[in-house]
């Protein structure tokens, strides 16, 4: 087997303890050397001292959990080549792991080059990676506590979300708060309502008549304490991140061209990837890495599974909501793409087109620094003439009529 790396070395990353293994190949031979750190800043320092002490070029290291970051950062001031791997990867061979054998298996890979190194974006993505994933996280606890809060209302018999749209909304949170305070009127609370609210007086005063008790008070108040905090919380993160945008501001002015693509959904998509597309070799190697391809499984030449892979669930789920967007924007591309697939395979096969072209889309526009043009509607018939005339041809004659069609003089 080829030898790529002949000084390299594999750490085996744990919670406590790095175990390093050194691999030299000189004179026709292969030797090692292992030692044990702690995960310590003193010794992660130690270990990269004893790494360029050994001479070593290339280091690989497991995605472990967020174990792996402190020794990253570390050895990234050093002159190091780092490679991450994914750990389901780079699997051994069962019943021989232990740590040491881990470290030197991960070193064995790396030396001839079998290793596929995970994406790592630079410090300032990294940090906004960071905050809006954060703010995704308390975006999902905010619903959760307005689900508890409609459950409370459902046990108190207050049918409110029946007659407002939103809970929360303008009515939704007068009334929560008269509730909180001890009113039960019905007529009295119905009058805290908007007045261009659909539901009518009289629906209004059926809904909010109930049996609303002490402890749903305390109940209410609590969650509704939560959902505050959690808006303002996510208040500090847009602003934390409107200044850290700079680096970022001309990637995102591009990428919010894009149908179904809004100011925050463009955040998280730079996030996630970055604005160097030097990193993917292609747009279906960036797609692959997203999961929104659909997975080999053959095996005997039956295709067991096309379900997308897992990929990169932060990003998915952003372009998936985009995706929506983008199809419901009438005269593009993307809405036109999403109803000629949904027709044939359903819509969330279509949807998961759209939003792997729409990762396309991206990544050509970061790539060339070009601003988004859209193929229009008509894309698909103008690009297949012959196929749609076909097509047309086959739906008049099962209507009974015989056709005959000649060019048109150019």
């Amino acid at each position: 087997m080829e030898l790529l790396h002949p000084h390299c070395a594999g750490l085996d990353i744990h919670k406590e303890t790095v175990v390093a293994c050194v691999r030299h190949f000189r004179n026709g031979k292969v030797t090692t050397g292992i030692k044990t750190f702690k995960t310590t800043t003193e010794e992660l320092i130690a270990l990269s001292d004893w790494l360029v002490t050994e001479g070593c070029t290339h280091i690989v290291m497991e995605a472990t959990g967020v174990y792996w970051k402190p020794v990253w950062h570390i050895l990234s001031d050093g002159e190091f080549e780092l490679v991450l791997a994914n750990a389901g990867h780079v699997k051994n061979v069962p019943g021989r792991k232990t740590d040491v054998n881990d470290a030197v298996w991960l070193a064995e890979l790396m030396a001839h080059g079998l290793v596929k190194a995970s994406f790592v974006p630079d410090q300032p993505t990294q940090q906004m990676r960071d905050l809006l994933r954060t703010r995704k996280q308390f975006g999902r606890e905010r619903s959760s506590h307005i689900q508890r809060i409609q459950k409370t209302l459902e046990d108190a018999n207050i049918k409110l979300d029946l007659v407002v749209t939103d809970v929360l909304g303008l009515s939704g949170r007068r009334i929560l708060q008269a509730l909180i305070a001890g009113h039960t009127a019905p007529k009295a609370l119905a009058a805290l309502a908007d007045r261009r609210i659909h539901a009518t007086t009289a629906q209004l005063e059926a809904a909010l008549r109930g049996r609303v008790t002490d402890h749903h008070r305390f109940m209410l108040k609590l969650h509704l304490d939560q959902i505050d905090a959690q808006d303002a919380a996510i208040a500090r993160i847009d602003k934390e991140v409107d200044g850290n945008v700079e680096p970022f501001r001309v990637a995102l002015e591009m990428l919010n061209g894009i149908p179904g693509v809004s100011s925050l959904s463009a955040e998280v998509i730079i996030a996630e990837i970055g604005v160097d597309m030097s990193r993917f070799e292609t747009a279906g190697h960036l797609i692959s890495w997203a999961g929104l391809c659909p997975r080999n499984d053959e095996s005997a030449g039956k295709r067991r599974s096309s379900r997308m892979k897992k990929g990169a669930p932060w990003l998915k789920t952003t372009l998936v909501q985009c995706a929506w967007a983008a199809a419901r924007t009438k005269d593009s591309y993307f809405h036109a793409q999403y109803h000629r697939l949904r027709s044939r395979r359903g819509p969330k096969k279509a949807i998961g087109a759209v939003a792997s072209s729409l990762l396309t889309t991206a990544y050509h526009m970061l790539k060339s620094g070009t601003l988004y043009q859209d193929l229009g509607a008509n894309h698909f018939n103008h690009r297949a003439k012959d196929k749609q005339a076909l097509h047309l041809i086959h739906r008049l004659k099962n209507l009974g009529f015989n056709v005959q069609i000649t060019p048109s003089p150019a």
